[in-house]
């Protein structure tokens, strides 16, 4: 029995920041989705055997659960776009999830600045 030995975390790290780099150009350039708006990749975490890609993504503008959609539907046409662009044996299955942390940073941002705002009335 063969064993093969498991993907080099630093090879994983740099393939999932070459498919980051690499999502953002084609969906600027060649994704025509009228659901999807100005999207912003925010990170890609890559199974170890490079089958699947998880891909958070924000948005600045439009309906995140619409952009979440297109984004899935043209998963395969992206795909085939890495495909030509990255020099790795399987390029993986992406899978597209929007990402709540720019969201929940400016609601916390929000609730500071009226709690300080309150502090400042009170003293």
């Amino acid at each position: 029995m063969v064993r093969r030995k498991a993907a080099a975390p630093n090879r994983s790290l740099k393939v999932a920041d070459q498919i980051q780099r690499d999502l953002t150009e084609l969906i600027a350039r060649e994704l025509k989705d009228p659901r999807v708006g100005m999207v912003t990749i925010q990170a890609v975490e890559v199974t170890p055997d490079y089958a699947h890609a998880k891909v958070f993504f924000s948005v600045l503008t439009g309906d995140p659960a619409e952009c979440t959609e297109g984004l899935n539907q043209a998963a395969g046409f992206l795909r085939a776009g890495l495909f030509k662009r990255l020099h790795i044996h399987t390029v993986p299955t992406l899978h597209f999830l929007f990402d709540r942390t720019t969201e929940q940073a400016s609601d916390m941002n929000a609730l500071i600045a009226r709690a300080v705002a309150s502090r400042s009335k009170d003293e």
